[in-house]
């Protein structure tokens, strides 16, 4: 029971996801603000941002709504981000996690933290943010799918093994997945699946700030506005991870693996960084489209390609 309490609220779970978040949102924005030509941050402002909402900012509730709904929605999307850190990040560092089938949880998992944000938007009572929460269901609707799919694949490429652990492993005997074919479609398809899960330009239709001033987050102030800023920073870290474990062979903790395990996930986050810094926002329906038809093609081609050996 200790050990699992361990693993949830301080390694790998809600402390140390959060701070490694945190450390990969200062290289985020220090990252865009080199692209514009700007100074940046630095590099405790993720943590200066999220101190002053949690302790000198005030909780404004909403006049209209469910009080109670709105108010839990961020302590749910946390503790999602947060369970859904230990699953990916243990297996991802090479410790035995002792559950097999962990991956389809994992899906369901992450997709806790947009579906509280969603409900927390309803709860506002406020138009703008339902309009924020009907566009995010939408993109949702989009996205997982192609979502689902590279999970499938994956697990295809992996003789149908549906542990994370067992994936990585297989991929540190054989060579990482990216190095086929039809595991570079993938990786390209998870890459822009992170940017809308992030909800990243060019897909941050939800909160798009010059249209519905921040959307589905409209009405949150204070620590319930910080455990949203956290539980971004924690699923900054997992997603990325997640991709590293599906397709680059995982991150070993020793010796010289522990500098290129970082950075693969710095690779992966400059690579998010860049894609929102030279892109546009999208409407909804070209969103869609986007995943329903390309991506989804995309992942088709690679199970394709993939059932041939390539």
């Amino acid at each position: 029971m200790a050990e699992h309490l361990f693993y949830f609220l301080i390694f790998p779970g809600l402390l140390f996801a959060g701070v490694a978040g945190g450390l990969l949102s200062w290289f985020d924005r220090k990252v865009t603000a080199w692209v514009q030509f700007r100074r940046g941050p630095v590099i405790m402002q993720p943590f200066y941002d999220f101190l002053k909402l949690l302790l000198v900012k005030e909780t404004i509730a909403p006049a209209r709504g469910s009080v109670l709904t709105f108010l839990s929605a961020p302590v749910a999307g946390m503790f999602g981000a947060s369970i859904s850190a230990v699953f990916v990040l243990l297996p991802a560092f090479g410790i035995t996690s002792g559950f097999r089938g962990d991956i389809i949880v994992i899906f369901y998992l992450l997709t806790i933290p947009s579906l509280s944000w969603i409900i927390g938007a309803l709860a506002s009572g406020n138009p703008l943010a339902s309009v924020g929460a009907s566009r995010e269901i939408k993109l949702l609707i989009g996205f997982e799918l192609t979502f689902l799919l590279i999970f499938a694949t994956v697990i295809m490429k992996s003789d149908m093994s549906i542990s994370l652990y067992e994936i990585i492993a297989r991929q540190q005997e054989s060579g990482a997945l990216i190095g086929s074919l039809s595991g570079v479609l993938l990786f390209i398809a998870l890459l822009f699946c992170i940017q809308a899960k992030m909800g990243m330009v060019p897909f941050d239709i939800a909160e798009a700030e010059t249209e519905l001033s921040e959307g589905t987050f409209i009405e949150y102030s204070g620590p319930p506005y910080a455990l949203i800023k956290f539980t971004k920073y924690i699923m900054l870290l997992v997603l990325p991870a997640l991709a590293a474990a599906f397709l680059l062979g995982g991150l070993p903790l020793t010796g010289i693996s522990i500098l290129w395990s970082l950075l693969k996930i710095l690779a992966v986050v400059l690579l998010l960084t860049l894609i929102r810094n030279t892109n546009p926002r999208v409407k909804v329906g070209q969103a869609m489209r986007f995943f329903l038809i390309w991506m989804n093609a995309l992942v088709i081609i690679a199970i394709i390609l993939s059932r041939l050996g390539l």
